[in-house]
């Protein structure tokens, strides 16, 4: 695990966040999903510095991800150390759209 996602890991374990249980290294299909919430069918994925051929590679690891249902929602890595709140909100907005639907 990276250093950011040990930051975005400590908020989210223990279901500190909504109540909702995440899961780190959760395989859906053949991709492996940084962070899941199973019952809000949401996976997190924190992203480093990256070239073109690595955000393609990203685009397909999110296809094959969402084709199981699920919603991806990718952060930066300079985001949880610039802006850990801002993504932690996201991520609430997005469990209160899945438990309205």
């Amino acid at each position: 695990m990276t250093d950011c996602e040990r930051v975005l890991w400590s908020r989210l374990r223990g279901s500190q966040l909504d109540g909702r249980k995440f899961v780190r290294q959760f395989a859906i299909g053949p991709a492996i999903a940084d962070f899941a919430c199973r019952s809000a069918r949401l996976v997190i994925e924190l992203d480093g510095g990256q070239h073109a051929a690595a955000t393609e590679a990203d685009a397909e690891r999110t296809r094959l991800i969402e084709v199981h249902g699920y919603t991806v929602i990718r952060f930066w890595n300079s985001d949880v150390t610039s802006n850990l709140d801002g993504i932690l909100e996201t991520i609430l907005q997005h469990l209160r759209i899945a438990g309205n639907s």
